[in-house]
């Protein structure tokens, strides 16, 4: 919750910006002593308005973050830049700052313009009920979304507390999601952006629900500093251990999936092969779909670990072992226990790969291909 830290306000309101109805405009605060920020954006060289205008403020210093569902504000072109300016430069004034201290972060659909009026009406809304009121905010940032994402770590001396939205495009870098994290402990610019940019590579970017990269994927870390300096070490592990949480949050609501999947790769040279390898099974609609029928089908996952440049994660096909939810049912390339051994039904699922050629691994989530991601897709404009 990003108000347990101390030195957090919060609030969330219904600004009219979605269709639907509901709370739709987020409003964050760091009361200080301190406010240092760490930044992790999008890697699409399509990004949205307000991601640019968040890059172009971010000196290391973020004192508030105004978020909106309801539209994305990308590919809006200079009017949407526009309007980014305007919403920081609104909010920067109604809390006695400057418009280059406002984060600015959107999601919804691509290719709109905000209804601007509604929008600032709705900051000033959300300024008047600034508070604890945590969840107002995680609720007002969602857009598929079937529940609101938040996450707390308590450590001795200081806390951790976030909110996160997200339920499709879960793809790298990071997803079509925002994400906000705040702690009391005293950071640096430096040691925040450090951190964060640790816990995103641990978390957001070891989720892949379908390969889909959005262009508003938004990441902040706050720290006011009002309860001091704590272990460096001890805060990348709890900010980490928070981004896991919303990270697991997220493909557990991936949009109409019915299971979650580990997807573990060991015996790799390097993490990197480990992750590729990982990756270029959770990107497989056959997996996927055959994870949605129940059929612990290896011979998919085997196909698509072959699929990864040998340049990339060197390893003999044959030496390559599968499990299925603890049972091998891929032994050396080839068959090995009765797949009906295998019990699927569980919401979570784990697909373990052993590569046999080094000591490195690493586990991704993704989940599978059902008939409720292609209605909730195609359906989403409408």
């Amino acid at each position: 919750m990003i108000t347990k830290p101390s030195g957090f306000l919060a609030a969330g309101v219904a600004a009219g910006l979605k269709k639907s109805g509901g709370r739709d405009l987020a409003l964050i605060v760091n009361q200080g002593p301190e406010f240092s920020a760490g930044l992790v954006t999008t890697t699409n060289r399509v990004f949205a308005a307000p991601v640019q205008w968040t890059r172009e403020m971010a000196d290391g210093t973020f004192r508030a973050i105004i978020a909106n569902s309801g539209g994305a504000n990308a590919a809006t072109g200079v009017a949407g830049y526009q309007q980014s300016a305007a919403t920081a430069q609104h909010v920067a004034e109604l809390l006695g700052i400057k418009s280059a201290d406002v984060a600015v972060c959107s999601t919804g659909m691509i290719g709109e313009l905000l209804d601007l009026d509604a929008l600032l009406a709705g900051a000033t809304a959300a300024k008047e009920q600034l508070g604890d009121n945590w969840q107002d905010a995680a609720d007002a940032i969602r857009t598929t979304d079937t529940r609101s994402k938040t996450a707390e770590y308590l450590a001795d001396t200081f806390t951790v507390g976030g909110i996160a939205k997200g339920a499709g495009m879960l793809a790298p870098a990071m997803a079509t999601m925002l994400c906000f994290i705040t702690t009391d402990a005293a950071l640096s610019s430096a040691e925040a952006q450090e951190i964060i940019e640790y816990a995103v590579d641990k978390s957001f970017n070891r989720i892949d629900s379908d390969g889909a990269m959005s262009t508003n994927d938004t990441v902040i870390l706050l720290a006011s500093g009002a309860a001091g300096r704590a272990d460096l070490a001890a805060v990348r592990t709890a900010v980490t251990a928070v981004a896991k949480d919303l990270a697991r949050q997220l493909i557990a609501d991936a949009e109409g999936a019915a299971h979650d999947i580990a997807i573990s790769v060991r015996g790799a040279h390097s993490e990197t092969a480990a992750l590729a390898v990982a990756r270029a099974v959770s990107r497989s609609n056959l997996v996927k779909t055959a994870i949605f029928g129940n059929d612990p089908n290896w011979g998919r996952v085997l196909s698509q670990v072959g699929t990864v440049p040998a340049e990339v994660a060197p390893f003999d096909p044959g030496d390559v072992d599968i499990y299925f939810n603890g049972i091998q049912v891929c032994r050396g390339g080839g068959v090995g226990a009765d797949r009906a051994l295998v019990d699927l039904t569980p919401r979570e699922v784990s697909i373990e790969i052993d590569l046999h050629a080094g000591t490195a691994q690493a586990t991704l989530w993704t989940n599978d291909l059902t008939h409720g991601y292609v209605h909730e897709n195609s359906a989403y404009s409408s």
